[in-house]
């Protein structure tokens, strides 16, 4: 018996269904996932993509963790302020599941340096708090022809949404990235913590659909969730054939 079926007594109740079996379980240990963040998004996303057994996490993330994180950012603890957080979390998520690799990047995605993490991965999660990151990673992914999963939030609200190749791509819903320091910080916002599990949850749920090619994920759709209702929405996004990022692809 190798090391792998050692292991399938930790996936058992959803190795049970039919639409994952061994086959699928197997498939997600072969799977390479980049999640970008580190912080309330990236927290909930990196520890319940460990517990499903993705068999690689690259995390990226520059910050420390510091006092005002804890709030959401259920990875760390106070014995870890001004710790690095993809070091840090690193850790974590190998305590978390000893069977998975995980891979740390202590930088900032940027354009010089995005394209040679992306091309190990198989998906990318954008866990980012910033308008820029996030439309950094979905021009990125759509050159390279990689699957995105994007969510974001703030205070009592989230939202999220999937491109896959041949689809529409987060610039046809936000063609305008606003000019840095046009628009409230995070800080400013606020956020209820849960909120991030929430919308973190959901991305990391979006991940193994996509990963195991189950039912299909919001592609040409974005999700938007009212925290304080609870209520759920679904609107359709039409692929912009003059968009600047993926009209041509």
């Amino acid at each position: 018996m190798n090391d792998f079926e050692c292991s399938y007594p930790r996936y058992a109740r959803q190795m049970v269904m039919s639409c994952i079996g061994k086959e699928g379980q197997a498939k997600l240990k072969q799977a390479q996932v980049l999640v970008v963040g580190a912080g309330g998004l990236g927290s909930a996303i990196l520890l319940y993509l460990a517990a499903a057994g993705i068999g690689t996490l690259g995390i990226a993330d520059n910050d420390q963790v510091n006092m005002t994180n804890l709030n959401r950012q259920i990875l760390y603890t106070p014995d870890d302020l001004g710790r690095s957080k993809s070091l840090t979390a690193v850790q974590r998520v190998r305590a978390l599941n000893p069977d998975i690799r995980a891979i740390p990047y202590e930088v900032r995605v940027l354009r010089d340096n995005a394209t040679a993490i992306l091309k190990i991965y198989d998906l990318v999660i954008d866990a980012s708090d910033n308008l820029e990151t996030k439309a950094l990673l979905n021009e990125l992914c759509v050159e390279v022809g990689l699957p995105l999963v994007w969510g974001a939030v703030s205070q009592f609200e989230g939202q999220m949404g999937t491109y896959m190749p041949g689809h529409a791509c987060r610039a046809c819903i936000f063609p305008m990235v606003p000019e840095p320091g046009t628009y409230p910080a995070p800080a400013e916002l606020g956020i209820v913590g849960a909120v991030a599990g929430v919308i973190g949850s959901l991305e990391a749920l979006e991940a193994i659909k996509v990963l195991l090619d189950i039912k299909t994920p919001l592609i040409d759709r974005i999700l938007l969730w009212d925290g304080l209702s609870n209520a759920f929405d679904l609107v359709e996004i039409a692929r912009n054939p003059t968009c600047p990022i993926c009209g041509n692809k």
